[in-house]
């Protein structure tokens, strides 16, 4: 047997490494005989004694055997870790790895006018501030495990600030920390319903969440929803629980009147169902008063209640938070320790620090203000070079909007949106939010939060070109 040798490692490892991997591979079959240590030597110009230690390590690993006069062989019975190497690529995955497999990050290249949704950077100001932030909270750290349901600073400030802004009525023990919005989907998915269990879901819905429950095994029942969210009365008496973002339905911007969202909750009550309230975007609203959180009218302990900083501040903020009935605490604290121990406990400190501190608050009007004006931006140049030939929807809340386009279909869309990626416009369809892709409607998400006026304009005006 031929072996390629170099420089960098001893001899007698490089040999020992290469007949064991011939061996774990099957080039050299079980009982198969080896050259003589002596003839091994002359054949690659090395000393006999390299060849006996690479020979002598082999046979002490268990994979030849042999003795002086008998000649060396290839083991009969190998280890197991040579099946296991042979098996590697043919393993059977479990069903919910198959599952998540088959469910794609989103790719996205970077263009300068690209209307990316869900995302608003913060300013020169709130960088300064955290930053500060974080060096204060690391000067006296604690290095030990911290509480797996979240420093109960961090934990005592969201609840204030929840009732403060969103109506939500809750105690600290109630909160739990957790690793973004996607962390808090994945627990209650685990914690509150079996594999096979029916759940409905919006249509179109946020993918994030599709993709946890049918990775974990849930019948999603989707539920189109209308101008206004939704339809509880669409409901049946078979489903163990609802998700539903309320306050602007992603992606179609929808907000939930109250009447639906008393009849939702008493259907989850007089079916022992859960509701799992996703409040996403609820910090920004451009017109009308905000109405208060599902979880704010529930008397009856049915409303699971998802929020995130990942959104409002940064992305690389990876804290969130979820607002549990007070009887679910524990089942849910413990399925977080299970998943990763507790959040990050530097940031939490930092967190708590800024939210009492009153800057949160004062970032989010700024934010608020600024994208405002991006919004405006937005509606007035789709108005200016689209003319009658679009609808909006969503436009009153959140960090992008929805546009209809008549006369499109799938295949018109998806070369529409290719053609204005090489021109530097990044748009996203709606379709991949449908249960069916295939039969949306033609829309395309525009995202305003990560662009400049000036940005918008220039994309709206490419873009249009395509139309």
């Amino acid at each position: 047997m031929l072996v390629r040798l170099d420089s960098g490692t001893p001899l007698h490892l490089q040999v020992y490494r290469a007949f064991r991997d011939a061996i774990l591979r099957g080039r050299l079959a079980s009982g198969a005989r080896l050259p003589s240590s002596r003839a091994q030597a002359q054949l690659l110009g090395i000393s006999r004694n390299v060849v006996l230690q690479a020979y002598e390590q082999l046979s002490a690993e268990g994979y030849l055997t042999g003795s002086v006069g008998s000649g060396t062989y290839v083991a009969r019975d190998l280890p197991e870790e040579r099946v296991a190497t042979k098996a590697q690529s043919a393993a059977p995955l479990s069903s919910y790895t198959r599952r998540a497999r088959e469910k794609k990050a989103p790719e996205r290249a970077p263009l300068p006018y690209d209307f990316v949704y869900g995302l608003s950077p913060p300013d020169e100001i709130t960088i300064r501030q955290w930053q500060r932030w974080i060096r204060k909270a690391s000067e006296d750290l604690p290095l030990d495990y911290g509480p797996t349901q979240g420093e109960s600073a961090l934990r005592e400030a969201i609840a204030s600030y929840l009732f403060r802004s969103r109506g939500v009525s809750c105690c600290a023990d109630q909160v739990l920390i957790v690793s973004g919005s996607q962390q808090a989907l994945s627990l209650a998915s685990r914690v509150l319903f079996e594999p096979g269990d029916r759940v409905a879901i919006e249509d179109p819905a946020y993918q994030g969440a599709r993709q946890i429950f049918e990775a974990d095994g849930l019948q999603l029942i989707p539920h189109a929803v209308d101008e206004d969210g939704l339809d509880p009365a669409s409901l049946g008496a078979d489903l163990r629980g609802v998700y539903v973002t309320p306050s602007h339905q992603f992606p179609t911007g929808a907000t939930m009147p109250l009447g639906r969202r008393l009849k939702l909750l008493a259907w989850a009550e007089a079916h022992d169902s859960f509701v799992i309230e996703d409040d996403y975007d609820s910090e920004y609203r451009y017109e009308g008063r905000p109405l208060e959180a599902i979880q704010s009218l529930d008397g009856a302990g049915r409303v699971l209640y998802i929020g995130t900083f990942s959104k409002v501040l940064f992305p690389a903020l990876r804290l969130g938070f979820l607002v549990l009935p007070q009887a679910l605490v524990p089942a849910f604290t413990r399925a977080k320790w299970l998943a990763d121990r507790h959040a990050p406990s530097l940031e939490q400190t930092a967190l708590a620090e800024f939210l009492e501190s009153g800057e949160f608050e004062q970032h989010l009007r700024r934010t608020r203000t600024r994208n405002a004006r991006r919004r405006a931006a937005l509606l007035e140049a789709l108005e200016r070079y689209l003319g009658d030939r679009f609808q909006v929807s969503g436009s009153n809340a959140g960090i992008h909007v929805l546009v209809w386009l008549s006369g499109f279909d799938e295949a018109a869309l998806s070369e529409l949106t290719r053609r204005a990626a090489e021109d530097g416009v990044g748009l996203y369809s709606a379709a991949p939010y449908f249960a069916t892709p295939k039969k949306a409607r033609a829309g395309l998400l525009f995202g305003y939060g990560s662009l400049d006026v000036d940005q918008i304009e220039e994309g709206v005006r490419r873009f249009a070109s395509y139309v």
